[in-house]
This record gives C-alpha cells, structure tokens and sequence, in this order.
C-alpha cells in the first residue's frame, strides 16, 4: 500500500541524508532521523507480523492486513502530527486522496487535518506577547482561552473575545516552525522521494519549486489575511457560502485574527442525511470552481479538516493561507480544456488546448482517442448532462488513472508548475465528494459557472446564487 511505500521513502531519503558529507544543520539531521525512525518502525512491524500473515488465509489474514494498517497509521499520525511542517502536510494529503487506505486508515490519518498535539498555553501566550501583539493574550483580548480548539501543520487556532466584544479565532504560529519547514525543504533526496511516491508521472523539480514558494507565502500571515479579505469580500451576502471576516488590528505575520464561525466537522456532515451531504457538495463544489472562474483564486488546502458544515448546504470555509492566483494567461487554456471536451466535443481542439497549456507534449506520438481515454476521467461527472453519483470507487479511480505510469500515455504528459496546486485541490475535491457520495447534476453546475456558458441556474441552491450574483451586480452598477 502507499503508506507504506511512503515509510521506505522516508528512510531511504533519510538514510541518505545522514551521510556525513551531507554536513546538515542539527534541525535537518533530527527530522530526517525522525522519518528514518518511523519508516524503521513500520518495516519492523510488518516483519514481525509476516509469519502470522503467512499461515492465515481468506478473512482471517485481511483482518490482519487491517490491524496492522491501523497501527502502522496511528503511528504516522503521531509521528508526522508531533513534526508539523511539510512531513505533517503530506501525511493531511495521504488521508484524503490515497485510495489504497482503508476508511479504519484514513479516519486516524483524518487527525492530521485539525487535531495534532499543540504548543503549550504558555508558549502560545509568548507568541502573541513577546513576537505579534506586544502584550500578553489576557490583556490583548477581553478573554482568551488558553487552550486550542484546533491545531495543524503551521499554527494552532484559539479561540478569544476582543476589547469590543467580538467573538474571534485566533491563528497563532508555532514558533520556530519557519526554520522546521525550511529544513524539511532542504531535505531534497528525502522530498524528492515522497513526491515520486505522491506524483509518480509529474516534474519532481517543478513540484519542490512550487512547494517552496506556496509553503514560503503559507508563513506569512499577513498574506493568508489578505487572501481571506478577498474571498470574504467577493463571497459577502451569498446564501451557502461563508468566509469569516478579518480583524486587521490584531492580525499580524504570525498571528491571524478572524471571526469565530460555529458549524460541525467533516466526520459528523458524513452522518447526516444523504440530502444534507448532497447540499454541502454542491456548495464545496460551487466554491472551488466558481472561485476559480470568478475570483481566479484557488484554496491550495483542501482538506476536510478546512470546512465547517451547516444544516441546508451552508458551509465555512477555513484557512487561506495556501492560495494560489491565476493570471487570465494561466486560466485560459483550461477553460479551454473543458469548452472543448464538454461542450464542443472536440477531440482534436482538447488535444491542442492540452498542448497549448503544457499538459501534453507536443506532436506526441500517441493517437487522440487514447489522449482522451487517459485523461477525460477527469470530466467524467460533467461531459453529459443528468444526475450523478461520485462515490468512493470513482474517486479512486482518478487518481489511480492520475499515479498510473503504465499507460502508454504517461510518459508524454506532466502537470506545469502553474497548475501544480490545481490538481491537488482537484483530487482532494473528488475524494471529498467521493466520501460524501454526493449526487447532483455536475454538468448542469458547472454551466452556470462556466464563463463560456453562463447558464440558467439548474438548483434551488442556483436559484439562490444567482440572486446574489445579480444583488452584486447591481451594487457594482
């Protein structure tokens, strides 16, 4: 399975590092000697438990292919969540577009996205007295409660009622943990690795370039404020939609104050009536790709752990602190990817909007129809018309066809830098959808968010936006 690709990747990249001619900084050495640890343990348990595995047959030896899934997964997911950083990202990606993990697996990798062990109350409060806010939490706010109600890969989120009264979430950021991103970064061999695990057919230089400049920007507080403020703006009075508002006075590089939004998490929405699910993945749906489209912005963390979920489709999106924007150069070229697969019926036009946007390589020497059939799984859900149900199995499959090196297709395409942070958000969105088994009629969506169709809104909840969209209208007027 690929976690456990991702462990002997680890300690071969690891193991690599250590070599005394490699001279790292102490920081480097200690997380590559953690990575090496944790692969040494994932290998020394599946040893031990081969002969077992050996002597068992049918149902027996599945359940303990399971339990030693589970154990191997807890022990990344209190390893890689104690790390933080870049390691800790890449254990939040494994536990929502792997499709070789079981949903036991992906429920304890699932404590990646929000519930890591935090920094102590009082390195918290030292943060914001000695670094961002010059006095201490008690008095910079009206009530601060030391303990966190989340806590992730970069910061960790308390929540706090201002001087003026406003309930606030309060986004503190680990000290030190710039210098622990940037020795993660530095491990090349151990990066390099992973990301051919995680990316098997793509430019594994493009991809740390790119991991470097979004995680880089991810650091700065000051931009995930300003990321949110747009976002809130455009998406201010939409009916499902929500994004908390900032408070500018008390927001700083490593210190991001919003308001403080209710809602429950992903795990209980999966719960809920299958008409709830159905509403909230229309709204996640009409998000991504209507910020996309619109505000040429893209949320590059998608994970479920950034959602809060309402009764009737209302959802709340969290953390912008890796948003990736798109000039209208970089957006056309996919918009003329799905003009031309989904409404024109163009092979050939798909095939040179592909070309065009450096998806494939030009003059190929690959016919158009097998182009088509290695990549149109991608517009599956929108090239006809009618309701849809994305499940688990389909999602699997995107990114089965996205990781197969077999296909004689895949030694001809790549995914450009630009779009590096796309095609993340777009596994995560199918694998989201996928454990929601949301149905909808995608296609009819997407027309009215298309700016090459426009089309009549097909959805109560499209009923809705567009009554928005012309309120917006005719307040810009």
């Amino acid at each position: 399975m690929r976690l456990i690709r991702l462990l002997a990747a680890m300690a071969a990249g690891a193991a690599t590092l250590v070599l005394p001619r490699r001279r790292p900084g102490r920081l480097r050495l200690d997380r590559a000697r953690a990575a090496l640890r944790l692969a040494a343990r994932g290998g020394a348990r599946y040893a031990a438990s081969a002969p077992r595995l050996f002597a068992a047959a049918g149902e027996q030896r599945q359940l303990l292919r399971e339990d030693l899934a589970l154990q191997t997964a807890e022990d990344v997911a209190d390893t890689l969540g104690a790390m933080k950083g870049v390691m800790m990202k890449i254990g939040q990606m494994a536990s929502y577009v792997d499709d070789g993990l079981s949903p036991a697996v992906r429920r304890t990798l699932a404590r990646l996205q929000d519930s890591v062990p935090p920094m102590s109350p009082q390195l918290a409060a030292a943060v914001v007295e000695e670094e961002e806010l010059g006095a201490p939490p008690e008095r910079a706010f009206a009530r601060w409660d030391p303990h966190p109600i989340a806590a992730a890969s970069i910061g960790q989120v308390h929540r706090a009622v201002t001087l003026d009264g406003r309930a606030v979430a309060v986004k503190v950021q680990y000290p030190g943990i710039a210098e622990t991103i940037a020795a993660d970064l530095r491990n090349v061999a151990l990066l390099r690795r992973l990301l051919r695990i995680a990316a098997p057919a793509q430019d594994v230089d493009a991809l740390l370039n790119e991991l470097r400049d979004r995680v880089g920007e991810e650091l700065d507080y000051r931009r995930e404020a300003a990321s949110q403020r747009l976002m809130a703006a455009y998406y201010d009075g939409h009916p499902t939609i929500y994004i908390p508002g900032i408070v500018g006075e008390l927001s700083t590089r490593r210190l991001v104050t919003s308001e403080l939004s209710g809602g429950v998490r992903f795990a209980e929405l999966a719960a809920w009536p299958q008409h709830e699910r159905d509403l909230a993945a229309e709204t996640i749906y009409r998000f991504v790709f209507r910020s996309l489209y619109e505000v040429r912005a893209f949320n590059g963390d998608p994970h479920p752990g950034n959602y809060l979920f309402h009764r009737g489709g209302r959802v709340t999106f969290l953390d912008f602190g890796l948003v990736r924007h798109f000039t209208p150069a970089e957006l056309q070229p996919l918009m003329d990817m799905a003009r031309t697969i989904c409404v024109e019926h163009d092979p050939e036009a798909f095939r040179r909007s592909l070309e065009n946007a450096g998806f494939l390589r030009p003059g190929a020497p690959l016919s158009t129809q097998a182009i088509i059939e290695h990549l149109a799984v991608f517009y599956d859900t929108i090239r006809e018309p009618g309701p849809l149900t994305i499940t688990s199995d389909y999602a699997s499959s995107v990114v089965r066809r996205f990781f197969d090196l077999r296909s004689p297709v895949a030694g001809y395409i790549a995914v450009p830098r630009s779009y590096v942070i796309l095609q993340r958000i777009n596994l995560g969105l199918f694998a989201v959808l996928g454990e929601l088994s949301a149905t909808a009629d995608w296609r009819a969506i997407s027309e009215e968010i298309w700016p090459f169709v426009h089309g009549p809104a097909s959805t109560p909840m499209g009923k809705a936006e567009a009554a928005w969209l012309a309120r917006r209208q005719a307040a810009a007027a």
